[in-house]
């Protein structure tokens, strides 16, 4: 049976404020447009700013360690297989969990929180596009492509089927299947209002999305060794599976440098995916779509460096000294940096009560739509690549 009991609200700020992970800006309405609210006092953000800095550090520091796991020599030279992006979300999960940041003295340091997201992700996906090349992405192509698509539709009829099984609202399933499928809460909140989707459908699957990702951007560097992926495999396979952009950035990066690139390429297709979908569903239901929000604007930033780099535009910088700066690697570093600050900021966000409270079926359903997809993944990845 359902959770029928479930009674916990989300007020409309709050659902625009779940897709700051992706930077993805809503693009469905209702053609029934309520009075404009009064403009609310913007909240100070560099309490959560400097918050998010701290952490950052905190996590860098960790990951220069000068042991294992954290510092591993081999073959090919030293290796820092535990990424700060990792370490920065997890030390920002524990001060925000261990410290009273939910209390009124400090709840400006999550609200800052929420404005470093909002404001580094999207500068940090732009920023990747300078780490990427035309001579990457055509390695795997087409191929990748029919990946990504082949996943995304057994990702939502995986959650409509095991749904039924579970006996969840079937809502709660359509949104689990396309925050599992495209890109978590953007998804979820950008096909809510075509759905007419209740509070309780919103929060059950993305408190169920949220627990699954952060699950998965861990488990996935480790898993993707132990089933023998390299780095065009696993970064494909990252790419198609792990449900938030930062997620899939952390987690390709994580495996390898080359990884991280083809993760992020294959993810950003995905979350282009969304506005086909936003377009199916316009027709079955009463909405008006904003034709020219539904590519997100980082994803022409992205696109742009990706063209540069390609064309080999981006300079390479000479100094009197001899030393010689790469502008292609700087901003690809600027960008890990920027990545690890968000994650940090992501971190402290992240509210464990409140995990606790999503409820079993839908936490089952997303379970079962993310290893649906990471099967038929892997075993696509096998065959065509």
């Amino acid at each position: 049976m359902p959770p029928a009991s479930f009674s916990l609200k989300l007020s409309p700020e709050a659902l625009q404020s779940l897709g700051s992970m992706e930077g993805y800006l809503p693009v469905v309405e209702r053609r029934a447009v309520a009075p404009p609210a009064k403009p609310a006092v913007k909240p100070n953000p560099w309490p959560g700013w400097t918050a998010a800095v701290a952490v950052s550090a905190v996590a860098y520091g960790i990951h220069y360690l000068p042991f294992a796991p954290f510092r591993v020599e081999g073959a090919s030279g030293i290796r820092r297989p535990v990424s700060a992006a990792i370490l920065a979300i997890l030390a920002g999960a524990l001060a925000g969990n261990l410290l009273p940041l939910r209390s009124k003295i400090f709840r400006g340091v999550l609200e800052g929180a929420k404005h470093v997201v909002r404001h580094s992700i999207p500068l940090t996906i732009v920023l990747t596009g300078a780490s990427l090349s035309f001579t990457h992405a055509t390695t795997v192509g087409l191929r990748a492509f029919a990946i990504i698509l082949a996943t995304m539709t057994m990702s939502m009829a995986a959650a409509w089927v095991f749904g039924k099984m579970c006996g969840l609202w079937p809502r709660t399933s359509v949104l689990l299947g396309a925050g599992t499928a495209i890109c978590g809460n953007s998804a979820i909140v950008a096909v809510a209002p075509l759905i007419d989707a209740e509070d309780r459908d919103v929060m059950l699957s993305v408190g169920a999305i949220n627990v699954l990702g952060l699950v998965l951007m861990f488990v996935s560097p480790l898993a993707g060794g132990l089933i023998g992926l390299g780095d065009d495999g696993y970064g494909v396979w990252a790419g198609t599976t792990i449900h938030a952009v930062p997620q899939a950035v952390a987690a390709g990066f994580a495996f390898s440098p080359k990884a991280g690139g083809l993760a992020t390429l294959v993810k950003l297709v995905r979350v282009a995916l969304l506005a086909p979908l936003l377009l199916v569903l316009a027709f079955l239901y009463a909405v008006t779509v904003h034709y020219t929000r539904l590519v997100p604007p980082f994803l022409w930033g992205f696109f742009g460096l990706f063209l540069f780099n390609s064309l080999g535009w981006l300079p390479v910088l000479q100094f009197q000294s001899g030393y010689s700066v790469s502008s292609a690697s700087a901003l690809a570093e600027a960008g890990n940096i920027l990545l690890t600050l968000s994650m940090a900021a992501m971190g402290l966000e992240v509210n464990l009560k409140l995990f606790a409270k999503v409820g079993g079926a839908a936490l089952a359903v997303g379970a079962a739509a993310m290893l649906a997809t990471c099967a038929a993944s892997f075993a696509l990845i096998r065959a065509l690549l």
